[in-house]
Formats: structure tokens, C-alpha cells, sequence
């Protein structure tokens, strides 16, 4: 077995930090997990099919967003089926354990298969694996997890659990309550159409698939053997282990938790074991605070930040990359942290500007890729399309760029270089450079164009989160996932923190 100490002692000389072949720009060699992927199919957000099946999302905005009613409905449903009302999952883990966090995996194409090597080496020993967010895109549907889900984990010999993202919830939440809570679909509701936004909302709203249950039972042979079993009792759970208690929370489409959802994540929080909070959506993100409404009052972060909740790290999905932001909140520090950058296409971080949310400096915030790294591979990727070579700049450029735009020392160590117009121009067009004008470029190109800008080529500037949990510690370390061979032998660790338990 590896030992994840001395494999993190490497990964952290063989990082994007230190080199540009630590990420991946050095590829002369695409790793292993080639081999793994069922097809060379994939998945894109430019085909107007795609984007149709994810109109409940748009709809959500216009009309109201029905999450927290469906939700009441599937808990209803739980309960009746004899789960324990509380949602506890007790785990028999012992007094020290690790397990994985994922973030937004499931497009079933290279980028998401890119990250297996690396998790299968690292979480050989781990007890278990939790989802955070879009398990299955684009809608969720349950017949679709065979290539998105149970292949490309079926290796992983230990537990997965999850907490649903907006894209699950496309479809009514239906194949992620199949597989995860192995509940039946719920009886369809009928409703007369009324001038109303729910009326209007309906007429246009994709309804949940209809699940292929033989299709299903055989993806589920991909993971048949005893200790990769794990039904959990709801879309949202509180995991119980000897010395900390891990929380998911379910964040429906547009962010909001229900009044009976609110209620209980309150109740869960009065245990006085230290916490750490797992959910679809980030409370940081970029440089922006989005704590999440509770539907009776007050936020998520409302509970998270009360020092009498001991919790003392927060971890959100949704967001394609990896950031990590230490956050003082009454005499402590809470780490918050970004982990969506387990198989979906790269938000760039390029766009972010100087950190200084939450009173955070920005040398103390952490993020993968680098800035540096994520407009070097941006401006290679448009200048190809677009056959316009001067819109590329090499990582050094970029590297020297972003330090000059954020006001800061490059991570790594770069040769000297002299800021062009033409440089400075192409940063722009990127949104990585301020325009002479108000233009919200960057925005623009963290919302739309990122989306649009899948890529299935190395380097994927991928990674997962290995947690490592002693009665008086919390590790968490984020491992890279480039694609590349070197990168799979060696995964880099990006980022590491030690919180206190004590």
C-alpha cells in the first residue's frame, strides 16, 4: 500500500508550484488512464442538445426554483420507507481514518477519467469517498451512471456517498435518490395548468427519465464486492465517526435550503464533535461570499461560523477547480474550500482577481491551477481555435502577467520577462487583464466561456482531496491530476493544511 505521507513529501517537490512540468506542460507522455475510458466519445457543452436537457436550470431562475418542495417529498418518502428520521450514517472507522472528496465528476470523458490513477494510488487505504456535487452530468439521470459512476470507479474499494448537484436535481433528483439511497421514483404529481410561475415553469420543465432498472443492475456489477456497498438515508446525511462528524447538505439548484432541511442541519450542528461541512455549492468562491439561504432564515455560513458548532472546515463543489480560503471567525480559523475539479471542464482562475474576501489577505489564499497556469492554457486553446497566434502566452508570460495584475510574487520561479502590448491585449481578451474600458470580461469568461471551452488533451489541471483524520487533527491535502504519465506516478500534492480537532 502507498503510504500517503511520503507520497505527499513527493508530490509536493513535483508540484505546479515548483515546475512547469509539475503541471503538465511538459507532457511527452499521456498517462494511463487512456486505457481506462469505455470509448473515445465526448462529452461538450457546445451541442444545443446538451444545453436543452439543462434548461431546468434557467426555467429554476425565471420561475422559482422547486428543490426544497421535491426535497420535502423524497424525505417524506424516506421515512415512510423506515430509514432513521435523524439521517445519521454511523461509520466504523476507528479512532484515526482518511477518506476522498470529489467534486463535479461526472461527464464521463477523459477529464473525469484523467483523475483515477491518482485516486485509486492515494485512497488505496481510505474508508471511504463522498461526491460533493454533479454526480451525473447533464441532467442527473440514472441511466446514464454506468459509464459516469460505476466504471470509472469501480476499482475503488471502499464506500461512495454523495450530496447532489444542480445538475442532478435536472432530473428531479430521481437517479441519484435511485442509486444512492435506493429509494423507487416518486408518484408523479398532477397538476392542472394555472397562470401562475410554477404553472409556466411546468410547461417547459424536463420531467425525470425514466430509469432502465436492467440497465442499472448491470452497471452495478461494476462495484459488486461488500465493502463498496453503502445505501445513505437521504440527499442530505450527518456521518458519524469517533471524533468528527461530517455533514452533507443538499443545496438544490439555486442554493437554498428547505425550512425542514434548515431545521435539521441546525440540530445536527449542536453535536459537540468538530465538524466539517460538505456542500453542492461553495460559501467562498473567486473573490465573493455566497453563503446559501435557509428558507426559514439566515444562512448556512450562519451556522458554520457559530464558534458553538465547531466547525472547522467548509467544502463545496460546483465550482471546477480547487480553492482554499482560511477565514477568521470568532477567535478561530475555518478553512473553506472549493473541490469541484474532479472530471468537469476547468473554471478558470485567471478571472479571480486580488483576494480580500473575508478580511483574507491574499497570500494566504490558495488556488489550483495557478493563475498563470489556467491563462497560458486558455490563450493555447483560443489561439488554436481561432488560428490567432498571437493570442498565446507561454506560462512564464502569463506567470509574469498575473503577478503585475494580482500584486503578488509568482508561486514559482520564472525568467525575467518584459510585459508586451501584445501581451497585455491577449490577457484581455481572456479576461486576465483589465480592458481600457468596463468591460466584466472576466466574468463573462468564468460564467460562459469556460463552460464552452472543454478540452480532452492534456494537461487537465484536475484534482481530488485526500482527508486524513486523527483524534487531534485534520489533514487535508489536495492531490493534482494532470493526465500526463509522470503525473499519475507521482500525483503532486497542490495544497495542504493541519486543522487542530483539539
Amino acid at each position: 500500500m502507498v503510504d500517503v505521507g511520503q507520497a505527499a513529501e513527493r508530490g509536493r517537490e513535483v508540484s505546479s508550484r515548483v515546475s512547469e512540468e509539475g503541471a503538465g506542460w511538459d507532457c511527452v507522455e499521456i498517462g494511463a488512464f487512456k486505457d481506462l475510458r469505455p470509448s473515445k466519445e465526448s462529452f461538450t457543452w457546445l451541442s444545443p442538445r446538451t444545453v436543452w436537457k439543462s434548461r431546468n436550470e434557467v426555467l429554476a431562475g425565471l420561475f422559482g426554483d422547486p428543490s426544497g418542495q421535491v426535497r420535502v417529498r423524497w424525505t417524506a418518502s424516506q421515512r415512510e420507507r423506515g430509514v432513521d428520521p435523524s439521517f445519521r450514517i454511523p461509520m466504523d472507522v476507528g479512532p484515526e481514518f482518511s477518506f476522498l472528496v470529489l467534486g463535479d465528476t461526472g461527464e464521463g470523458d477523459a477529464s473525469q477519467y484523467a483523475v483515477i490513477p491518482g485516486l485509486l494510488k492515494l485512497g488505496a487505504d481510505t474508508s471511504f469517498a463522498v461526491i460533493a456535487s454533479d454526480v451525473i452530468y447533464p441532467t442527473g439521470s440514472g441511466n446514464e451512471y454506468d459509464d459516469k459512476f460505476f466504471r470509472p470507479y469501480k476499482d475503488y474499494r471502499a464506500p461512495i456517498y454523495a450530496i447532489p448537484g444542480n445538475h442532478d436535481w435536472y432530473d428531479g433528483l430521481g437517479g441519484f435518490m435511485r442509486v444512492f439511497c435506493d429509494a423507487p421514483a416518486l408518484k408523479a404529481e398532477r397538476q392542472g395548468f394555472r397562470l401562475t410561475p410554477s404553472g409556466l415553469r411546468g410547461l417547459l420543465w424536463r420531467k425525470p427519465e425514466k430509469i432502465d432498472e436492467a440497465r442499472l443492475a448491470r452497471a452495478r456489477e461494476r462495484r459488486p464486492l461488500p465493502e463498496q456497498q453503502a445505501v445513505q438515508p437521504a440527499p442530505y446525511w450527518a456521518m458519524e465517526t469517533p471524533g468528527l462528524l461530517v455533514v452533507g447538505v443538499d443545496t438544490g439548484i439555486h442554493s437554498t435550503l428547505d425550512r425542514e432541511q434548515a431545521q435539521w442541519l441546525r440540530e445536527v450542528s449542536r453535536d459537540p464533535r468538530p465538524k466539517v461541512l460538505i456542500t453542492g455549492k461553495p460559501i467562498y468562491t473567486r473573490n465573493e461570499y455566497k453563503p446559501s439561504k435557509l428558507e426559514d432564515g439566515g444562512t448556512i455560513d450562519d451556522i458554520v461560523a457559530d464558534p458553538a458548532h465547531n466547525y472547522v472546515a467548509a467544502i463545496g463543489g460546483d465550482v471546477h477547480n480547487y480553492q482554499r480560503f482560511p477565514i477568521k471567525a470568532g477567535g478561530r480559523t475555518i478553512q473553506y474550500i472549493v473541490a469541484g475539479g474532479s472530471g468537469a471542464f476547468m473554471h478558470a482562475t485567471h478571472t479571480i482577481p486580488r483576494v480580500t474576501v473575508g478580511g483574507l489577505h491574499e497570500d494566504d489564499y490558495r488556488c489550483y491551477p495557478l493563475r498563470g497556469d489556467s491563462l497560458s492554457f486558455y490563450s493555447k486553446l483560443y489561439s488554436e481555435r481561432l488560428r490567432m497566434r498571437w493570442l498565446y502566452l507561454t506560462p512564464a508570460e502569463s506567470a509574469t502577467l498575473m503577478s503585475r495584475q494580482i500584486g503578488n510574487t509568482p508561486v514559482r520561479d520564472v525568467p525575467p520577462v518584459r510585459v508586451t502590448r501584445r501581451m497585455r491585449w491577449a490577457a484581455r481578451i481572456l479576461g486576465g487583464w483589465p480592458m481600457p474600458f468596463r468591460l466584466p470580461v472576466g466574468r463573462v469568461f468564468h460564467r460562459y466561456l469556460s463552460e464552452l471551452s472543454d478540452w480532452d488533451t492534456p494537461p487537465f489541471f484536475k484534482s481530488f482531496l485526500h482527508i486524513s483524520v486523527t483524534p487531534q487533527t485534520l489533514k487535508i491535502r489536495c492531490f493534482a491530476a494532470t493526465g500526463c504519465l509522470p503525473q499519475e506516478i507521482e500525483p503532486p500534492l497542490e495544497d495542504e493544511v493541519v486543522i487542530s480537532l483539539l
